[in-house]
């Protein structure tokens, strides 16, 4: 070890000594009656020492404002050179900054915002965008010429090779757009199984409303199948009534909104009564005038008497 090398690691002892002057220092540039206990100090080089002074501002735990002063060679005057403040080994840190690209989360964006896809997404791959197509007056295939007049599309007689432009109707944009392809970038294969693996997180036979369910997606009459290789095994619900309406579900997914799960019963049929109520019977107010034991007559004075 060189003798360099020792003194820079031995403080200077007027370094060392000039406590106040550093002290001082910071309590010019921390506000008032946040500079607290010096908590040591330590040797940056030859005749440079900083001294640490504990910080009790609020929300500035475990920092420390740090004063380095130094004197010149043979000199007998400690000079300031600066004040700043510093963590120390137990600091309140902010966290580890993390690009805005990691911290986006599925339903962040608002309307109005714009986000930007990478170049390099792993998603994406090219799609087909024109740029492939060939010049006007190259040649389409023979087998393409053929299928372009058989379906009566607007082409002169003779080769595709001898016309001025080549047929709209046959040429690889044209089916490329009637295909849906004739987009820049379209889901590459990872793109297509990370989607796959979200959608069957959230509604795939795996959740509670699956395993409780007594029939699966594939059997329900509100599932709106979807195109391509992803309509192999999901679709998108149709029930307002369901917790999956307008949610892409796994086809082994289900809740209890299957089309098929209960019948509606039948209304119930009421038992017949046993009053017939509707059936009226005329009652007298008043006993009738042939039903006492003695006979009407129309004479009052032939009646006999006695009777009851």
């Amino acid at each position: 070890m060189s003798a360099a090398t020792t003194r820079s690691r031995t403080p200077d002892r007027l370094c060392a000594e000039a406590v106040d002057l550093a002290r001082a220092a910071a309590e010019e540039v921390a506000a008032p009656g946040v500079i607290g206990e010096h908590v040591g100090l330590v040797s940056e080089g030859d005749r440079v020492v900083t001294h640490f002074f504990e910080c009790k501002e609020p929300g500035y735990r475990g920092w420390r404002w740090a004063t380095t002063v130094a004197r010149a060679s043979r000199a007998k005057v400690v000079t300031l050179d600066e004040t700043v403040l510093l963590p120390g080994p137990d600091a309140l840190l902010a966290p580890e900054w993390v690009p805005w690209s990691e911290r986006l989360r599925p339903g962040d964006m608002g309307p109005g915002d714009l986000l930007p896809t990478d170049a390099d997404d792993l998603r994406l791959e090219p799609g087909f965008s024109g740029e492939e197509e060939p010049p006007p007056n190259s040649a389409v295939s023979e087998e393409m010429a053929e299928l372009v007049e058989a379906e009566d599309a607007e082409v002169a007689g003779g080769a595709p090779a001898s016309l001025p432009v080549a047929p709209r109707r046959g040429s690889i944009s044209a089916v490329a757009e009637e295909l849906g392809m004739r987009r820049a970038r379209v889901l590459s294969r990872y793109g297509l199984h990370v989607a796959a693996d979200r959608w069957e997180e959230a509604y795939g036979p795996k959740t509670a409303m699956a395993q409780a369910a007594p029939a699966t997606c594939l059997s329900c009459g509100f599932l709106n199948p979807i195109r391509g290789s992803l309509g192999q095994a999901f679709g998108v619900c149709a029930n307002e009534f369901s917790p999956a309406d307008g949610r892409v579900v796994s086809l082994a997914y289900g809740c209890g909104g299957h089309s098929e799960a209960a019948v509606m019963p039948k209304p119930p049929r009421p038992a017949p009564p046993v009053i017939d109520e509707t059936k009226v019977e005329p009652f007298p107010l008043r006993p009738a005038p042939d039903s006492g034991s003695v006979s009407v007559t129309t004479d009052e004075s032939a009646a006999e008497l006695g009777h009851s």
